[in-house]
């Protein structure tokens, strides 16, 4: 017999820690390969995670509520010796064995995918910045916006799996650290964990108080870690769709009938993106440390309003080689599925560009901000009909046309005016010289 580490796995660049919602297991059931065993919430998705071995659950390491760190062990699992390799062979979750290696051993796992983690994930500078103690990429972030430094952290005890530290334990640390000052309580707090009240009551009748939700907390951490972290600069560019707008109005009915689906202006301006960055790779990359990443694959996620007024994002995989015909049903299929929260983990991770349709609520034009750790978004607005001046080769004259906004905000580490401004433009030009007479 040996113990196996059930590990959460890696489910997307932006994504490093998990919640944990139920477990469908009690310790001392007996677990069958690829059978469900925890509920988790990852980033606005809830989903399940199977076992990738089949064994006896011998010990459960957090509970309902906590959060886990990605590529830490929530369970161990006991399983035969001579089926672990095979049980295993292919799985994310399985310890890093092999035909000429040891059979795993308690921790091993946790201690090279520690490793994994500390060396894809950028570390934040914390001063003084050497330490050989693992801090997960949640825990520099926390540290660094204290000014907490290495021996401040290395003398913590904490109460996760071999000690690490988690949020709470940090928590705890500045409470006791600024026990004569007010607690800073910033983005980092955990999902779930109310503000303390002002000290002064507040009346009902004039102040209503309404508890953000997991969701919304998750959302507010991700939007004011993008702006720390990434100065931001936003482009405007007001464009002529008449073309564009004419093409859908006449093919929209067609469209449908052919291929059994609704086509809305989002696939066509996810289209003229895709064909912008193709122009222009530099925007479809990422800041890793002093490294830039250009992305050779073309990954767009497109922001989606959900029933109860929160945001997701889920992503369109692989578009470099696809017809607008596929590009309209995976949108309508995500947007779909977004809606109705039946979206996986994976269909909202691994983003190389962003786009978000302010122009579906009447919104002219905005300001969006960057999905990290992506290098842009773009923001399209409502199409608005008004006078516009059309040049012909003998004369100018003044017609009703479609007009709209487009606004780019891009990463000023890596992208520059000059960029992102041609960058606009390119898109704006591939929408402006929509063929009116294309086929479908």
């Amino acid at each position: 017999m040996i113990e196996y580490e059930f590990i959460l796995p890696k489910m997307g660049e932006s994504i490093v820690e998990a919640t944990i919602i139920n477990w469908h297991k009690e310790v001392g059931d007996f677990i069958e390969k690829d059978e469900s065993i925890v509920e988790i919430a990852t980033d606005k998705v809830d989903s399940e995670l199977p076992s990738a071995v089949s064994g006896k659950l011998l010990k459960i390491l957090y509970k309902a509520g906590e959060v886990v760190t990605v590529g830490s062990p929530l369970a161990i699992i006991q399983v035969e010796n001579e089926e672990i390799r095979r049980q295993v062979q292919d799985s994310p979750n399985r310890p890093a064995d092999s035909a000429s290696e040891p059979p795993v051993k308690p921790g091993m796992a946790q201690q090279q995918y520690s490793s994994l983690i500390a060396s894809e994930i950028p570390n934040r500078d914390i001063r003084p910045s050497v330490s050989t103690r693992f801090y997960s990429p949640l825990i520099r972030t926390i540290a660094e916006i204290e000014e907490i430094s290495v021996a401040e952290l290395d003398s913590i005890q904490g109460s996760g799996a071999g000690g690490r530290i988690t949020k709470k334990d940090l928590e705890n640390f500045l409470v006791r650290r600024s026990r004569t000052a007010d607690i800073k309580q910033v983005e980092y707090q955990r999902p779930g964990q109310s503000r303390p009240k002002d000290q002064s009551q507040l009346d009902p009748n004039l102040v209503e108080l309404v508890e953000m939700d997991r969701t919304r907390q998750l959302i507010a951490e991700h939007m004011v870690r993008s702006k720390r972290v990434a100065p931001h600069v936003t482009s405007f560019l007001e464009i002529d769709v008449t073309e564009l707008v004419e093409w859908r109005r006449k093919v929209k009915d067609q469209f449908g009938k052919k291929y059994g689906e609704k086509i809305t202006f989002t696939p066509l301006f996810i289209e003229a993106v895709v064909k912008a960055i193709r122009d222009f790779p530099r925007i479809n990359a990422s800041v890793e440390g002093k490294n830039i990443l250009i992305k050779k694959y073309i990954n767009v996620g497109m922001a989606t309003a959900t029933a109860d007024d929160n945001l997701i994002v889920p992503v369109l995989k692989n578009l470099t080689n696809q017809n607008l015909v596929e590009i309209v049903r995976n949108v309508n299929d995500l947007a779909r599925r977004a809606r109705e929260g039946k979206l996986r983990p994976e269909e909202i991770a691994d983003g190389t560009f962003t786009i978000t349709n302010v122009g579906s609520f009447g919104n002219t034009l905005g300001t969006p901000i960057i999905n990290q750790p992506q290098a842009a978004i773009l923001s399209t607005g409502a199409i608005r009909r008004k006078p516009g001046i059309v040049s012909d080769d003998s004369e100018e004259r003044i017609e009703v046309r479609d007009m709209m906004f487009l606004s780019l905000s891009y990463d000023h580490r890596i992208v520059d005016g000059a960029l992102g401004g041609k960058f606009l433009r390119r898109v704006g030009d591939y929408l402006e010289t929509f063929d009116d007479q294309r086929a479908i």
